[in-house]
């Protein structure tokens, strides 16, 4: 844009626009007046400085009211244009409707939070929203900020505690900690001593990789003891897997493991602190009706 045409539009204002509008439908300074309920007069100070700022004459006296001129021709189409989708811009926002919604939602999550948030709330999704799509990506901590800010991803979920800053946040539910085994487990027939439970071979989720201690080893240091941890692995999916198919056991989330008949769950004879699970999202989204729905949705769902 030139540094005249610039100039020029710091010289308009949007009701100068919209009185042109309305000239150029009418064609006539008093009906203009009428439909936009100004007086004559002001109608005719904004057609004066509309000739003034364009430099063009627009409309001329004609035999029956006026007539445009050809740069007001010029001018009628785009300017009709231009005003519609200003207020299409600056419209209330429409009440979302799920049944007719065509959106793809993104969303980032650990396999933890696919089995306990997204996975609850899917087949509600689905009859709600049948028109929309979902598209579940891995959550990568560090860059959930950055992925929300730019649009990537329209919700991430995490630890509550450990969050990204600069997200708005919704807390789903508490989560807590329970030992876990294969359906048949010699050692699981009852809850465990302290002792028995250090003796156990046990298989750890270590997200950073190869790690073969966690917020369990940390309670247990704390009181002089260690355990056995003989298996780390990257996610809960083969965890479990393992846990059913050997007599491996494991400090899980409750969530995690409820109703899996395969599995064996007692109380763990060391208390280990839960956490809270939230749902992130940018203050970009935040107001969005569809937006809105989503959220509403997933925390009705868990």
């Amino acid at each position: 844009m030139t540094g005249i045409a610039v100039n020029n539009l710091r010289k308009l204002d949007l009701n100068l626009l919209v009185t042109l509008d309305v000239l150029l439908a009418e064609l006539n300074v008093t009906r203009a007046a009428e439909r936009l309920n100004f007086s004559q007069p002001s109608v005719s100070v904004h057609l004066a400085k509309l000739r003034d700022v364009l430099g063009d004459p627009l409309l001329l006296p004609g035999p029956r009211g006026m007539r445009a001129t050809a740069r007001a021709e010029a001018l009628r189409e785009p300017l009709r244009q231009a005003l519609e989708a200003l207020e299409q811009a600056v419209a209330p926002a429409r009440p979302f409707d799920p049944a007719q919604a065509t959106q793809t939602w993104r969303i980032a999550a650990t396999d933890y939070a696919e089995s306990t948030i997204v996975l609850p709330a899917l087949q509600g999704l689905r009859t709600a929203a049948p028109g929309t799509r979902l598209a579940v990506v891995e959550a990568v901590p560090p860059r959930i900020a950055k992925q929300a800010e730019q649009g990537e991803i329209d919700l991430g979920f995490h630890t509550s505690e450990d969050a990204p800053a600069g997200l708005r946040r919704r807390v789903l539910f508490a989560e807590r900690y329970v030992l876990a085994g294969r359906a048949d487990h010699p050692r699981l027939k009852r809850r465990p001593t302290l002792a028995q439970f250090s003796k156990l071979e046990h298989v750890i989720v270590s997200p950073d990789g190869g790690g073969f201690a966690g917020v369990t080893d940390q309670v247990l240091a704390r009181a002089g003891l260690t355990r056995r941890v003989v298996l780390s692995v990257p996610h809960f999916l083969f965890m479990i897997s393992a846990l059913a198919n050997s007599d491996l056991v494991a400090m899980v989330p409750a969530r995690l493991v409820r109703d899996n008949a395969a599995l064996r769950v007692v109380e763990s004879p060391v208390e280990v602190p839960g956490y809270e699970m939230a749902m992130l999202w940018h203050e970009r989204s935040h107001r969005d009706p569809a937006h809105q729905w989503l959220r509403a949705h997933i925390a009705g769902s868990v």
